[in-house]
């Protein structure tokens, strides 16, 4: 019965990372072409709204990895898992502290 529920466990944590793999994927793409519109069309939000898809995106890719620590085995799988969690986590970081930045130009600007 364990055996059983390993094998579902496994199938549906696969088919999980595939799925947020995916959305993170598609949000950057949707993401980095508004970024494209809004640039050329001169939106003083640009920049605001192409990090809020990057971080949005990234937070996809994010949780999929956490889901691949369910499935890895070996020392070496965790270890590069981890180094790829905390590589995007630095990312997402980065990020925030942009949008961040950016909201507190383009609320300075307003005034």
């Amino acid at each position: 019965m364990a055996e059983i529920l390993h094998s579902l466990l496994t199938v549906v944590v696969d088919y999980a990372i595939i799925f947020f793999e995916f959305m993170g994927v598609l949000v950057l793409i949707i993401a980095g072409i508004k970024g494209v519109v809004n640039y050329f069309s001169k939106n003083p939000l640009t920049r605001l709204n192409l990090a809020k898809g990057m971080a949005m995106g990234l937070e996809f890719k994010l949780g999929s990895e956490i889901l691949r620590t369910v499935v890895v085995r070996e020392l070496k799988e965790i270890l590069t898992v981890a180094g790829i969690i905390g590589l995007r986590a630095a990312l997402t970081f980065l990020i925030h502290w942009e949008i961040k930045t950016e909201e507190a130009n383009h609320d300075f600007e307003e005034k």
